[in-house]
């Protein structure tokens, strides 16, 4: 979140994770834009996907605008420690990574049009970074909610590849996993470039398109 930050590149051993807490931090009760409540079980005939990219300020955003998305709300996953404060995330002792949670509408929008916006929207070479945020809360990540999802997350790997290598780009680096616990982030961070639009994000795309989704 704060550029050329230097924060630990390589996962912390579960044995050596804060221990965190048993109950859950405080977060927003709704939504900043739409006020629909944050923590409303997922409507029927919804679906929904998690997604690290980097910063998550600007990867919610993304995926706030795209029309079919019910829902978004930022927080973090795929570590260690119950319950994480993001000062502790911010440590690289917790080993989890900066996710957005998004409740979509299938019939408007499909999981392969999210992928696409996925891979398009930030760099999956990058490692344990993302622009200028360095740290393993910023690495590239799929959380699937189904086995259907995560075969299609890894399909749409396979067909994004060639595209990144034909451009120069290295090998995707990005965990595609089965959906782990997620935890709210604090308040402010859920939808924080809407409440601050002039807000810093580093995250960028590399400009090659995806073909996964398209039309979808």
């Amino acid at each position: 979140m704060f550029p050329f930050t230097r924060k630990p590149v390589e996962m912390v051993h579960p044995s050596a994770a804060l221990p965190g807490r048993a109950t859950s931090i405080p977060t927003a009760e709704a939504h900043f834009l739409s006020g629909r409540p944050l923590k409303s079980p997922v409507p029927d005939g919804m679906a929904e996907a998690v997604f690290g990219m980097g910063c998550f300020w600007g990867v919610e955003r993304m995926f706030w605008k795209l029309d079919g998305v019910w829902l978004t709300m930022v927080g973090y996953a795929a570590g260690f420690t119950p319950n994480p404060t993001y000062q502790e995330v911010c440590t690289g002792h917790t080993g989890h990574n900066e996710v957005v949670r998004v409740i979509y509408d299938p019939s408007i929008i499909s999981y392969d049009a999210l992928l696409r916006t996925f891979w398009e929207g930030h760099d999956p070479t990058q490692g344990m970074a993302q622009g200028n945020d360095r740290g393993t809360q910023y690495r590239s990540g799929i959380y699937c909610a189904s086995d259907a999802d995560r075969t299609k997350a890894e399909a749409s790997r396979e067909t994004f590849a060639p595209r990144l290598k034909a451009a120069g780009y290295g090998a995707i680096t990005t965990e595609i996993m089965a959906a782990p616990a997620f935890y709210f982030a604090e308040d402010y961070h859920q939808q924080y470039l809407a409440k601050n639009p002039g807000g810093y994000c580093g995250i960028g795309g590399t400009g090659v398109t995806c073909p996964v989704g398209v039309g979808a």
